[in-house]
């Protein structure tokens, strides 16, 4: 595993099937178009993958893949953040509390909560973050 991991590999500049609509790392992915959200992105061997789908100032959504073995370091947010597993199953690791989530599952990762990811075995997610101040 690759545990210095704290920052995220964005392959929107290759061309391949899931990079073909988002050629620049902050891009968005084309709008009133319909997109598969699985296949937004790809697996990439030894990797963790992210690919922008919305990103404004008052928020962004992202699809990410992690290749088994990966993991992103703990790190915290000043934001909740909703994580949805759209492919695989994930290990995620909040304020040292494991959860396991499976496909179709998701959870709130309260803000300012030290957090990390794991992949076990291969998973996608997409993680939506609404940028406001931190309500109770």
């Amino acid at each position: 595993m690759n545990k210095d991991k704290d920052s995220l590999t964005d392959l929107t500049g290759q061309t391949n099937h899931a990079d073909k609509n988002n050629p620049t790392p902050d891009k968005e992915i084309e709008k009133a178009k319909v997109h598969i959200i699985v296949e937004i992105i790809e697996y990439v061997p030894h990797a963790v993958v992210s690919k922008t789908i919305i990103k404004k100032t008052t928020g962004n959504i992202t699809v990410t893949s992690f290749a088994s073995g990966e993991e992103l370091a703990e790190k915290t947010s000043p934001y909740d953040s909703y994580i949805q597993i759209i492919d695989g199953t994930a290990e995620v690791i909040i304020n040292e509390k494991k959860y396991k989530l499976r496909l179709g599952e998701g959870i709130i990762i309260p803000a300012h909560m030290s957090h990390c990811f794991n992949a076990n075995v291969q998973f996608k997610m997409i993680s939506t973050i609404i940028k406001s101040a931190y309500e109770d």
